[in-house]
C-alpha cells in the first residue's frame, strides 16, 4: 500500500441489493463473492474493507457496509464481483459502546 493510499480518508457506504426469487444460500454466495473481491483489492493495496453484510430473507435482499475512499471504489468492487446492486449511499457507522472499527 502506498503512503498516499494509507492517508486517504475512508468513509462507509451502504449498498442495497434486492434479489426477488433468491434464497439465503444464493444471497450468501453473492456476499462471499463481494468479500473475495474486497480481499483481493486490499491485498493489491486498495484501502477498502467490508464492514458487515446483512441478509433479510423475507425481503429476498441483503445489505453490505463497505469502507472505502469513494463510492467509485465500491462500484469497482461490485463490477469486479459481477454482483448487481440497486443503490450505494454514504453512511455513518454508529458503534456500540466499547466497540471500535
Amino acid at each position: 500500500m502506498t503512503r498516499e493510499q494509507c492517508l486517504e480518508p475512508r468513509q462507509a457506504f451502504l449498498v442495497e441489493h434486492y434479489r426477488p426469487g433468491r434464497d439465503v444460500p444464493q444471497l450468501s454466495s453473492s456476499i462471499a463473492r463481494i468479500r473475495q473481491i474486497v480481499a483481493e483489492m486490499k491485498r493489491a493495496g486498495e484501502p477498502v474493507r467490508c464492514l458487515s453484510a446483512t441478509i433479510v430473507p423475507n425481503d429476498e435482499s441483503f445489505f453490505c457496509l463497505i469502507e472505502a475512499a469513494s463510492d467509485e471504489v465500491v462500484s469497482d468492487v461490485y463490477a469486479r464481483a459481477d454482483v448487481p446492486f440497486e443503490r450505494i449511499s454514504a453512511a455513518i457507522c454508529v458503534l456500540d459502546e466499547g466497540e471500535s472499527s
